[in-house]
């Protein structure tokens, strides 16, 4: 897969916010001049656009609604649990989007009316858009797994898309007995960022061999086998020998349900016996998705490739993780990138020009330990009407490199990382 601000308010002022129109401060109003694009969830693909559609066309008034006035970033959550970072290190404000001249709503949108144009706030505002640009990330499937519950995730969190869950997973890692069993649950793809799961199972297995030595990690996987695979495993036989368990598939890795008082996790073929229990499950796309019409029976978003432009709703493009992109896969990056592209096509759209068909790139780095990473990286190109593997497929680690080398990829690790989030939020 990787300070806290408090803001005041700003929302776009719109006639046909009505009464509710006057609580809301108006800086941007000049900016009525240009077209209207909405912006709903200022993760990585939300914020990249916001910020490109300004840069595309300075007229144009662009509105990021975000329901969270701090974004807590996933990639490198995992060194969080492990006790590498604290979770600011996760944290991002809006004020820097402000300052580009976005109108930023902190406020959830609870009802997107794709015929008016309009995107309804949960404080009742009602703002006007041209486009819609919706970014929502993801969401779990209700009821995939029997028993999980958000009574059940209190127990045994996801800590996949909520910094809150990440602290909580930490602290239960710590509160663990040593010689205590960490089990975690791999889902069924497609799912953000798939190698993720095995580098949480990795830092996590970090953290028990310098502090809790008699204990041991356990990963159940609803797949056969995992991206870079190989690598992973010829990592754990050489840092955490004996002290990480995967299960496949077939070996009776699937889990069914959970217990979760007892913390108990059931597979076809057993139970598991969780002192700390991880369980991330099957995935869709996020709420707004939902809410702007624009997931199908898959619960992904269908998508144009060249302008992300939904095909099921005219004037709504969706981005990041929620969207079906092809052979693109859904990461920090990949959303970053389409966030990008997608404002160029819009500017493009308004001014009557036709897109042309873009290139865009994914990088996904794994971190082992705190000095030892993997990682994997493409380039991506609309083919077919879906993205494909460009310029010679995906650039994966070598097998058998020297440590020097996973060194030197741990290194950049950390600064793909403050270069994404400064570069979305700073």
């Amino acid at each position: 897969m990787n300070g806290t601000n408090v803001h005041r308010r700003h929302v776009l002022k719109s006639a046909a916010a009505g009464a509710a129109a006057l609580a809301f401060p108006a800086p941007l109003i000049a900016q009525n001049r240009g077209p209207r694009v909405i912006v709903i969830g200022g993760g990585f693909g939300g914020t990249s656009c916001a910020r490109a559609l300004r840069k595309a066309d300075p007229h144009m008034a662009v509105t990021l609604v975000e329901a969270n006035p701090t974004f807590t970033a996933m990639p490198q959550s995992s060194a969080v649990i492990a006790g590498l970072f604290e979770l600011k290190h996760q944290q991002f404000g809006y004020d820097r989007i402000r300052d580009l001249g976005v109108t930023v709503a902190i406020s959830a949108a609870k009802a997107v009316d794709p015929e008016k144009r309009t995107v309804t706030l949960a404080d009742r505002a009602t703002l006007p858009y041209d486009r819609l640009v919706v970014s929502p990330g993801i969401d779990f499937r209700d009821g995939a797994i029997a028993g999980y519950d958000r009574k059940a995730a209190e127990i045994m969190p996801a800590a996949w898309n909520d910094g809150g869950e990440v602290a909580l997973l930490r602290r239960q890692l710590e509160a663990m007995d040593d010689g205590g069993t960490v089990v975690i649950t791999s889902p069924v793809n497609p799912a953000r960022c798939p190698p993720a799961p095995y580098e949480r199972a990795s830092l996590i297995a970090h953290y028990l061999k310098t502090k809790k030595p008699r204990s041991k990690v356990i990963v159940l996987d609803q797949k056969e086998s995992f991206t870079m695979q190989k690598l992973f495993e010829a990592a754990w036989q050489e840092l955490y020998p004996g002290l990480i368990e995967w299960v496949g598939l077939s070996s009776g890795g699937s889990l069914s349900s959970v217990e979760a008082d007892s913390k108990t996790l059931v597979t076809d073929f057993d139970k598991y016996q969780a002192s700390v229990a991880n369980v991330i499950p099957p995935q869709k796309a996020g709420h707004a998705a939902d809410l702007a019409h624009v997931a199908d029976r898959t619960g992904w978003c269908p998508v144009d490739p060249v302008t992300f432009e939904s095909r099921l709703q005219k004037h709504i493009h969706v981005i990041g993780d929620a969207a079906i992109a092809g052979a693109m896969p859904r990461s920090a990056s990949a959303a970053h990138s389409q966030g990008a592209i997608c404002a160029t096509a819009i500017a493009g759209l308004f001014a009557g020009k036709a897109p042309g068909a873009p290139t865009l790139t994914s990088s996904c780095y794994s971190l082992i330990a705190p000095d030892y990473a993997i990682s994997q990286r493409g380039t991506y190109r609309p083919t077919d009407d879906q993205y494909t593997e460009a310029d010679g497929g995906a650039v994966v680690s070598p097998a058998g490199a020297p440590r020097a080398l996973r060194k030197d990829e741990a290194n950049e690790a950390d600064a793909w990382f403050r270069t994404i989030t400064a570069e979305a939020f700073g």
